[in-house]
């Protein structure tokens, strides 16, 4: 009696061919790898220029509602420039020549004339019909803040983005306090006593 046995031959890869993706998949991700962290970068910064850019539009907007409005004040001494934007009363300044402050660029929500007074987080929030969070004292890694905010002592507010500041080598869980440079991580100024505001990217 005879008896066929009939073995089915299996396919699949040999280990060559094994070895040749895996080779090709290592080349693929030595490329790739570099671009997505670029990406990130790139994003990092995409993020402050469009923030900066949104600002500096709702700076001009207060100031042109201000003058469509025909510059409404308080009438006091020293005078309040203010206007309503967007269901806001926000506080302009007032017209300072020897010190060079133009008049019309909002300083905040607070009822003051004086440029010296500006609350860089109140203009923020008034810019914005939904502004991103900020703080002025809260740098921690794992917080929902996403911008920190300081002013300096020439009163400009400096806008940072958390996320590009530099971590903190003793307090792994903080970055590092800005201290209102230009040179660290990615901000923006705003100046209102011209209403310039200026991008700095460093990461």
């Amino acid at each position: 009696m005879n008896s066929k046995i009939n073995l089915k031959r299996t396919s699949g890869f040999t280990l060559i061919e094994l070895v040749i993706v895996v080779v090709i998949l290592g080349f693929l991700a030595v490329a790739a790898i570099p671009k997505f962290l670029d990406l990130t970068e790139q994003a990092k910064q995409a993020n402050i220029e469009g923030m900066a850019g949104g600002f500096a539009t709702g700076v001009s907007l207060t100031r042109a509602q201000w003058e469509a409005e025909a510059r409404p004040n308080d009438g006091g001494t020293p005078k309040k420039n203010f206007v309503n934007y967007d269901g806001t009363t926000v506080y302009l300044t007032v017209e300072d020549a020897p010190n060079n402050v133009r008049p019309g660029y909002i300083i905040g929500t607070t009822p003051i004339s004086v440029v010296a007074s500006v609350n860089c987080s109140e203009v923020w929030n008034a810019i914005f019909q939904q502004p991103p969070t900020n703080s002025t004292t809260d740098l921690d890694v794992g917080s929902s803040v996403d911008y920190f905010v300081s002013k300096d002592g020439s009163n400009l507010c400096h806008y940072y983005l958390k996320a590009s500041l530099a971590r903190s080598t003793s307090d792994t869980t903080k970055y590092l306090d800005p201290s209102n440079s230009t040179t660290v991580g990615n901000s923006f100024t705003y100046q209102p006593s011209n209403s310039e505001v200026i991008v700095y990217v460093n990461n």
